[in-house]
């Protein structure tokens, strides 16, 4: 099959006089700081549970627990979407954006039922994750298991 590069190159003009100009370097910002944000507030968590008398493992399990249940809880009343929407890949920040993906469909899926709707759309997105993380968390285990604890 052989391109019209006369009528390919008109198409891509057109498409990009018809275009809005892209926002890339506010967007950027907005996701810099939101991301920040989200960054900062995890070390006041982590210092707070230090404070409390927390060991500092017990404080490394908080401070995600806490950041998956605050964003699951953002989800179910809807202002977490609004605030990815402004932020943008801000939020995205791995475990917010992991709890959102678990918790979004789950509640949009929830009228299908408790099998057939929450408990097979909540892994939609977030399924794959889990799977191909496992995965890789169980193959770099046993290469250092072999190559370094054995070594």
């Amino acid at each position: 099959m052989t391109k019209n590069k006369p009528v390919d190159a008109e198409y891509s003009r057109m498409t990009e006089l018809a275009s809005p100009p892209g926002a890339n370097i506010k967007n950027a910002l907005k996701a810099f700081v939101c991301g920040g944000t989200v960054c900062l507030f995890a070390q006041l968590l982590f210092d707070f549970f230090e404070a409390v008398g927390f060991s500092e493992e017990e404080t490394r399990a908080a401070v995600p627990i806490s950041l998956i249940v605050l964003t699951a809880i953002l989800t179910g009343l809807g202002v977490f979407g609004k605030l990815a929407k402004f932020a943008g890949a801000g939020l995205s920040v791995p475990i917010t954006g992991f709890a959102n993906s678990v918790v979004s469909p789950a509640m949009e899926f929830q009228t299908e039922g408790r099998v057939l709707g929450t408990g097979v759309k909540m892994f939609t997105l977030a399924g794959p994750v889990i799977a191909y993380g496992c995965s890789a968390a169980a193959v770099y285990g046993m290469i250092y298991y072999f190559f370094i604890m054995k070594g």
